[in-house]
């Protein structure tokens, strides 16, 4: 598969005299091979190269990955980075995925964080960030699927399977009994060819050359096709380079079949020497086409794009599927299920468990959901990709260079024992009032009717995320020590991803928010937990409560964090004796609450307090005049009080 992965070939193209002052010989004939995809050789040379340049050493690095051999690329990795000018963010980012794909979670880790903080708007950074809390999920076997290992698989490069009818087309490298046996310098197999197996069971019967005129002389496939098998759409090798390109591109063909023979191929209208296109899948009907490309205006390595063909047959412009799928690095293999409306492809540059991964996203009209990883079993460290599926039969393949196949790139089968369905996911970051996340925030995920349904904690990044079944609103509590409640309200309609971020605030800043000059102090809720009230008081007496405490040792501490705050109270009674005792009373209740007050915070004189006797009831229960009340000693205890106005923040 690794002789597919467009962005590995095709970007090669710098000058063989590059840096040609400061190389060894042995270092520049390493570079020679290098360029033909002769890795094997161009690591001798490496190796043996005294005072290797660091290109040298990238390429000693890279040489090692394109070949599989991943311990030996994750030592050249780690001299790379300490070397001057070796620790460019993409060597942090190759050094991070070659270590994952020797298992090294934490330590991948390690270095994505060094080249996020260099690149934090990379798409890859960003995806690392939402989803680097998710790998225990995604490492975990929840039964989705059961993944088997059909017995035609070899030795040889097996790979990239089609629905073809009742069978199965893929791509092998697998000796075919030609005349001249043909070799790929990159791994020393033969080319790529097609062949066809049919499905028996679970098993895929002895396959044989799909048809000998599609038999090229370089790589052929892996291929695509229309339901009725009558048209296909195929990936080679351009022909047409001459020794002096460096870079070998791929193109794509069409053919048709009538009455069991396939027509001469056709070249797709967008094949270029300068780049490649390769990887179709099909629609039923033959007139919607996916494609890899890393033509310009890309996002970087090889993105995934979508032409449509007119009634007159001429494919449209190229669309590129955009920054919810595609990324700075490799997006390869699509293929579109269109029961489920479900789009498959395989990435290197979205946080997976190593090499490529498998991800599913959803179509929705014209427009595709935000893909989710596949998880395990079908992803692991290695390389897993080219995944089809039917979800009439529950069944499907993909391929992958794990540990256990019969030596290269395999063919697994695999059962759908759930069914296939998008999930639903919420992710989004913990973060303070200035949009900065919150590492260790513990996030409640909560039903529509406030059913706990799950609990994670964030982060380092003050990343979360959910994944959530059919039901569509949700609300999300975030909780951290010195911090406000925070809440977020989540509401699904047709996408498959919804981003919520909870904002927490500091207890400081929920209040400072609330502060106003003119606002009641008694009433600002400043713990979120903890609401104060009025302070009241008994009939007839102006000594401090028990509940009176609580509530104005609250309001100690809030002025004692606003060293700055100047607060009036203002003390009230009832309408139970005459004005001139009422009066006199609420005096001496607003003098009694300023010294409990006073003797606690600091710069004393901030505090004064003042009575206003029978004034400004907050109920009708008055005793003057025609209209004498008859409330209750309950409705007449709220107007015996004390409040708390602020007359500077």
């Amino acid at each position: 598969m690794k002789s597919l992965i467009i962005t590995i070939i095709l970007c090669l193209a710098a000058s063989l005299n590059s840096f040609a002052a400061d190389k060894s010989n042995r270092e520049l004939k390493g570079d020679k091979y290098y360029f033909t995809y002769a890795f094997d050789k161009a690591i001798d040379l490496y190796k043996r190269s005294k005072d290797l340049s660091v290109e040298g050493q990238r390429r000693l690095a890279k040489s090692y990955s394109n070949i599989g051999k991943f311990k030996e690329s994750e030592i050249a990795y780690s001299k790379l980075v300490t070397m001057p000018d070796g620790n460019q963010s993409e060597d942090f980012f190759n050094y991070a995925m070659i270590l994952k794909s020797n298992g090294k979670y934490d330590e991948s880790n390690t270095w994505m964080d060094k080249y996020k903080d260099l690149k934090p708007n990379d798409l890859r950074s960003k995806d690392y960030v939402a989803n680097k809390g998710n790998i225990t999920n995604m490492k975990t076997d929840d039964g989705k699927y059961k993944v088997g290992h059909p017995d035609l698989n070899t030795e040889a490069q097996d790979f990239g399977t089609a629905y073809y009818k009742n069978s199965i087309v893929f791509a092998s490298s697998r000796s075919n009994a030609k005349m001249i046996a043909r070799k790929s310098n990159w791994n020393g197999q033969p080319y790529l060819d097609m062949y066809i197996s049919e499905v028996d069971g679970d098993q895929l019967k002895k396959p044989k050359i799909l048809a000998k005129k599609l038999d090229g002389k370089m790589h052929d496939g892996p291929a695509s096709f229309s339901a009725d098998g009558n048209y296909a759409a195929f990936t080679k090798n351009n022909y047409d380079l001459t020794k002096k390109d460096k870079v070998v591109t791929l193109e794509i063909f069409f053919t048709k079949n009538t009455e069991g023979k396939w027509s001469k191929e056709e070249s797709f209208y967008l094949n270029n020497k300068d780049y490649s296109v390769g990887h179709p899948c099909l629609s039923a009907n033959g007139n919607t086409m996916y494609f890899v490309s890393d033509m310009p205006g890309g996002f970087g390595g090889s993105d995934l794009y979508k032409v449509t063909k007119d009634d007159k047959g001429t494919w449209s412009k190229a669309e590129n599927l955009g920054p919810e799928i595609n990324t700075e690095g490799d997006e390869t293999f699509p293929f579109y299920e269109e029961n489920s409306k479900a789009l498959l492809f395989a990435s290197n540059g979205r946080f997976g468990l190593g090499g490529m991964d498998i991800f599913i996203c959803q179509a929705n009209g014209s427009k595709l959901g935000a893909p989710y990883n596949a998880g395990s079993p079908l992803n692991t460290q290695y390389d897993d990709y080219a995944a089809i599926v039917n979800t009439k039969t529950n069944k499907g393949y993909f391929s992958s260079d794990r540990v256990g196949g019969e030596g290269d790139d395999d063919i697994y089968s695999f059962d759908l024992l759930k069914g296939f369905t998008v999930e639903k996911k919420i992710q989004g970051i913990a973060k303070n009032k200035d949009g900065n996340p919150i590492p260790n925030t513990f996030i409640t995920l909560l039903s529509e009717k406030g059913y706990v349904l799950d609990t994670v904690t964030t982060n380092t990044e003050g990343a979360f995320s959910f994944v959530v079944g059919t039901d569509k609103k949700y609300e999300l509590t975030g909780k951290k020590e010195k911090y406000t409640k925070g809440q977020t309200k989540v509401a699904f309609d047709k996408e498959n991803i919804v981003n919520a971020d909870v904002t927490l605030l500091s207890k400081e800043e929920a209040i400072d928010k609330q502060i106003e000059v003119g606002a009641d102090l008694g009433k600002i809720s400043y713990t979120g937990d903890f609401k104060s009230e009025t302070v009241y008081f008994d009939l007839d007496k102006f000594n401090l409560r028990e509940d009176a405490l609580e509530e104005l040792k609250n309001i100690v501490k809030i002025m004692n964090d606003y060293p700055n705050m100047v607060v009036e109270l203002r003390s009230y009674s009832d309408c139970r004796a005459t004005k001139e005792y009422n009066q006199a009373l609420s005096d001496k209740r607003a003098k009694t609450t300023a010294w409990f007050i006073k003797s606690r915070i600091t710069k004393p004189e901030r505090i004064s307090g003042k009575g206003y006797g029978e004034e400004n009831p907050v109920n009708g229960c008055s005793c003057e005049g025609t209209v004498v009340s008859n409330c209750s000693d309950e409705e007449f205890q709220k107007n015996r009080r004390t409040e708390f106005i602020i007359m500077k923040k």
